[in-house]
């Protein structure tokens, strides 16, 4: 179609940095860096949420273990990609013999992660 611009695509470098900067947030959630983990939200979620009001979201009664981080979907035209996150979460202090006997359980997290002036910034939950 003659005038319209392409959209583009994902090259393997930006899938690289998607994929490292998901995995490093994850990493700073684990230890509980609250700081560095609310430096990969978007500009738009840092303009509303204080890091303050980012904090107060976490607690410390679970611990997590990443397993996974994998591209599921990429919307070129709103540079938005979605991401799956795999972890293992656990209870720090078990409260129940049910919590002791499940021990680790799985999840699979998907993320949005926007794509802005050339760097991965996560979306968020507003």
């Amino acid at each position: 179609m003659a005038g319209c611009a392409s959209t583009p695509k994902l090259t393997n470098s930006d899938k690289a940095q998607l994929l490292e900067r998901a995995e490093a947030r994850w990493h700073a959630l684990m230890v509980r860096d609250w700081e560095s983990a609310y430096a990969f939200m978007s500009p738009a979620y840092r303009d509303v949420f204080s890091y303050p009001m980012f904090r107060q979201r976490f607690s410390y009664s679970v611990k997590w273990e990443l397993t996974s981080v994998e591209l599921v979907n990429y919307d070129a035209p709103a540079a938005v990609a979605s991401v799956a996150i795999g972890v293992m979460s656990r209870p720090v202090k078990p409260t129940s013999a049910a919590s002791k006997a499940l021990g680790a359980t799985p999840a699979r997290i998907v993320e949005q992660w926007v794509n802005k002036d050339g760097s991965w910034w996560y979306g968020g939950r507003l």
